[in-house]
């Protein structure tokens, strides 16, 4: 037996939105056997976006009972039916959700006469309710009301029993088919198509736009649990709708995809995608020569163009690492925009500056002292290789990481790993934006795993 459901709402998502209409039709899927439909008083304001479409206005479910008063005989007639409807998941969520809050609990088998249509009628020019309606020369009333639509798609999935002869049906009701859980406009066989091993995916809409970036241990797995929880929230739902297509990369090892995922985030910016979505202002410590031939230096704003001996997520972590080297290697915390230069110098006082802010100690004297700390901040900056698992047997991903922010991703044969050089392995990588997060993994990763690191220094 199926029910073959239609609602009208106030919103786009179950979780914001609520039911001001329903209708259900009851079918062995020859003949229909009963009807229900009733508008639902929803307990808000219904937008006049929403009244535009449907015709449905306050003041026609102003006296109409609300959900919780027919809960009970919306559960009865759904009960071990399957629940089929145009874009299932649309109606199956705000009923399950609303049956839910009433105490009531439906796990029902889904058909979507969308996707049913797109298999068993191929090559239609759309396949929205009214479409299919008049290129199937089926009468559609009353459209955007429930028993209008209801009706309609009643008569749509009885064309479809007789088309199909069972076969995609069958198929659709089978215990792990994704077409009952799937975005309506994603096919079950682009999802096929994912294998169970680490990677980045991406959702495209339907111009081919990224609009989430993400990883997995099991690319194929992560993917389905995306459409397969019972997350009602409006963001799920617009990911839902909007999902038109998936990509995927093979990452080979959980780091890769990690820096992959961080990579891309960055680059692409995709909508839907929340985590790692800021703006990093990153600091670096820079040096120059001023016109009396003293070297100089300062923590900037990391800008394009501009070189950082050195780089730190926070201002202050820059400044107290130059404040640090400025004593060790007794620098003037003057001439290291650490102190204004217009007050008493405090390393002369605290006896670390030998005076070059009162011209008592020799420039060039001092200028090695700036080199030697040069030397030193670029020592904090290692540049290394980490080495992991690849996506063939011969193969090894390659992260390389160096000073200035520089990465580079990619894949090397595992025979030239002992005996290649930083050069040659540059070459071989891509070169990809950095970031604070990156650079943590892969020094995190690399002192865990020294065999797996390589250091060219």
């Amino acid at each position: 037996m199926y029910a073959i459901v239609d609602i009208e709402t106030t919103g786009g998502s179950a979780g914001s939105g609520r039911i001001t209409e329903i209708a259900i039709v009851i079918t062995d899927g020859k003949q229909v056997l009963d009807r229900y439909t009733t508008l639902v008083n929803p307990m808000l304001p219904i937008p006049v976006f929403i009244e535009n479409l449907t015709g449905i206005t306050d003041a026609m479910v102003s006296q109409a009972p609300t959900f919780g008063q027919i809960a009970n005989e919306v559960y009865t007639l759904l009960q071990d039916k399957i629940f089929v409807a145009h874009n299932v998941n649309f109606d199956y969520s705000f009923i399950a959700h609303q049956l839910n809050q009433q105490g009531f609990k439906i796990n029902s088998r889904k058909l979507c006469t969308v996707r049913l249509s797109r298999k068993v009628f191929e090559d239609l020019p759309s396949y929205s309710l009214g479409n299919l309606c008049r290129s199937l020369q089926i009468n559609l009333n009353n459209r955007h009301r429930a028993m209008g639509d209801a009706e309609a798609t009643t008569e749509l999935f009885h064309r479809i029993i007789v088309a199909d002869n069972g076969k995609q049906i069958n198929a659709m009701l089978k215990k792990g088919s994704g077409d009952a859980y799937l975005p309506i406009h994603l096919s079950s066989d682009n999802l096929e198509e994912l294998p169970e091993t680490p990677g980045i995916y991406y959702f495209h809409d339907t111009k081919g736009k990224i609009i989430y970036v993400g990883k997995a241990k099991r690319l194929r797995k992560r993917v389905v649990s995306h459409f397969s929880n019972n997350d009602i929230s409006k963001r799920k739902q617009e990911l839902m709708r909007m999902v038109h297509k998936i990509s995927f990369k093979e990452c080979g090892n959980e780091l890769m995809m990690s820096v992959m995922e961080s990579i891309e985030i960055k680059r692409i910016w995709p909508m839907f995608n929340r985590s790692q979505k800021k703006f990093e202002n990153r600091f670096g410590i820079c040096s120059y020569t001023d016109q009396r031939g003293i070297k100089r230096l300062g923590v900037v704003k990391k800008k394009k163009n501009l070189i950082t001996h050195t780089s730190f997520p926070f201002q202050v972590e820059g400044t107290r690492i130059l404040n640090r080297l400025a004593r060790t290697h007794k620098l003037c915390p003057k001439m290291c925009f650490l102190q204004h230069e217009t007050i008493e110098c405090v390393g002369i006082e605290e006896a670390f500056c030998e005076g070059i802010c009162a011209n008592k100690e020799n420039i060039d004297n001092y200028n090695k002292k700036v080199d030697a700390v040069i030397v030193s901040l670029h020592e904090m900056d290692p540049t290394m290789a980490v080495f992991g698992e690849g996506r063939e047997p011969k193969e090894r991903s390659c992260i390389l990481i160096s000073k200035n922010d520089f990465l580079a991703v990619g894949y090397i044969d595992e025979q030239l790993i002992k005996k290649i050089k930083l050069e040659k392995l540059a070459k071989q990588l891509e070169p990809a934006a950095s970031n604070e997060f990156i650079r943590s993994m892969v020094l995190t990763y690399a002192e865990l795993n020294p065999t797996l690191s390589k250091n060219f220094d």
